[in-house]
């Protein structure tokens, strides 16, 4: 193990990273691309994490469902951003390299919990809205991108996800 000092972040942040925590470092197949996420349970539900690169800290909070107050994005909460926000950004690189500006794109997900035990999602529905028409030249590669992000292929097969882009000309 290595010992690192979580204390980058800056003086807003400097009180919740400032102790020195144990680090496993790990020797497993190579990868592309990591980032290191920092994060401390604070007691009754509530949780916050530190992205590495940017410094930037979320809370989280279990949902009313399960025991919590609902105050801040459950985790599960953040797996259904994490999937639309995801959609958005790789329409967004794959638009750059048609010339398309994408800017006002939305986007809604709904997020559902299975009924039954083990306590897990079992449908994240996703809606695009897109400023341009169905009838561009980029459209299908803009869909092609929305069906293909990076969490879309992370989530277990079992969850449902469906996905409605909503063309300007709809």
């Amino acid at each position: 193990m290595r010992r690192v000092r979580m204390s980058k972040c800056g003086p807003r942040f400097a009180a919740i990273w400032q102790e020195t925590w144990d680090c496993e470092v790990s020797n497993g197949a190579e990868t592309f691309g990591m980032v290191e996420i920092n994060g401390r349970y604070q007691g009754d539900l509530h949780c916050s994490a530190r992205h590495g690169p940017s410094g930037s800290v979320l809370s989280t909070d279990a949902p009313k469902d399960n025991q919590g107050r609902g105050e801040a994005f459950s985790p599960t909460d953040l797996v259904a951003t994490a999937l639309g926000t995801c959609i958005a950004t790789t329409m967004a690189i794959a638009a750059r390299k048609h010339a398309v500006e994408l800017r006002g794109l939305r986007f809604e997900v709904s997020k559902e919990m299975s009924s039954d035990t083990p306590r897990r999602i079992a449908r994240i529905t996703t809606q695009i809205w897109l400023p341009i028409s169905a009838q561009h030249p980029a459209a299908a590669a803009l869909e092609g991108a929305a069906r293909n992000c990076p969490v879309h292929h992370s989530l277990h097969p079992d969850i449902d996800r469906p996905l409605t882009l909503h063309w300007a000309d709809q």
